[in-house]
């Protein structure tokens, strides 16, 4: 009895000395970095890109960043070392993958939030002034605040003889009416003569939905 006691005692004394060395710090940027992250993705990615997979991938990549990070910065790690290990290690998953530069972009913003709020040397007033930038930033961008947002799709053209340059205008009203909107650009891709089609991208911009 009196050697569990003295065991259950050490451990207790472990579990608080553990919590005593990571202090009130590590839990304000542990709140501050997943609050932000979950902003990020939940409210700018999520509603555009509707990718739930991306959605678990982003959250647990920047949280476990952010973990390994700020126990590797009590080694004196460097914030430069830092970033070029933890961006060699997120593209590992996707070294076989396709992935899109939206999707990387994201991935690299989570990357950043996790390495700045884990090594930075600022208070946690600067350091949620940060993560609100990175967001503001971010919306303004994915919104059509400063610009429309143009999307495309590639399309099967049965009409090769309408990819003439001439006729232009009439492959674009044709075009807008089988789909419904209006084009702002359309580039001409792959063309098989065999079969009279032709690969259209058709460029417009995106309206919201009301």
């Amino acid at each position: 009895m009196v050697l569990l006691q003295v065991i259950s005692d050490d451990n207790a004394a472990n579990g608080f000395s553990l919590f005593e060395k990571l202090g009130p710090k590590f839990f304000i940027r542990l709140a501050i970095d997943l609050v932000s992250v979950f902003v990020l993705i939940r409210f700018l990615y999520f509603p555009v890109y509707k990718n739930r997979e991306n959605f678990f991938t982003l959250f647990i990549f920047n949280l476990i960043i952010f973990l390994i990070t700020f126990i590797l910065n009590k080694s004196d790690m460097s914030m430069g070392a830092a970033f070029g290990l933890f961006a060699v290690f997120s593209m590992l998953k996707y070294r076989t993958e396709g992935i899109t530069s939206k999707d990387m972009t994201y991935l690299f913003l989570v990357i950043a939030m996790g390495l700045i709020t884990a090594l930075s040397k600022g208070s946690w007033l600067e350091l949620a002034f940060i993560n609100a930038i990175i967001l503001l930033s971010t919306f303004a961008l994915e919104t059509t605040f400063f610009m429309k947002k143009e999307v495309s799709k590639t399309i099967q053209y049965e009409n090769i003889e309408m990819i003439k340059p001439v006729h232009r205008p009439e492959l674009t009203a044709d075009l807008e009416n089988r789909m419904g909107i209006k084009i702002n650009r359309i580039a001409i891709g792959k063309i098989d003569f065999l079969k009279d089609t032709a690969v259209v991208r058709v460029y417009y911009y995106e309206t919201p939905v009301k």
